[in-house]
C-alpha cells in the first residue's frame, strides 16, 4: 500500500478511541460501533488517498495492517 495511514486523523482517533475503551483485543473495538465508526471513516480516507479497498480480499489485508500498526502503537 502506497499511503501511510498511521498519520491520519482517523487512524489516530481510532487509536486514541481504543485506549480509552479500556478493550483488550483491537479486532474486538473494530466490532463496536465506535470502533466501526472510526474504521469506516478510515476506509473513506483510505479511498480518497486512491486505495482501492472494493473487494473482499483487498478490505481484509487493509483491516490487518491497521489491527496490527495499533497493536504496535499500543505496546
Amino acid at each position: 500500500m502506497d499511503w501511510d495511514f498511521s498519520e491520519d486523523e482517523a487512524f489516530l482517533a481510532l487509536c486514541e478511541a481504543f485506549r480509552e475503551s479500556g478493550e483488550p483485543s483491537a479486532m474486538e473495538f473494530l466490532a463496536t460501533g465506535e470502533g466501526a465508526f472510526h474504521f469506516q471513516e478510515l476506509t473513506q480516507n483510505a479511498a480518497g488517498e486512491g486505495i482501492d479497498l472494493s473487494d473482499s480480499e483487498s478490505m481484509a489485508e487493509f483491516q490487518m495492517e491497521v489491527l496490527e500498526t495499533i497493536d504496535e502503537m499500543n505496546n
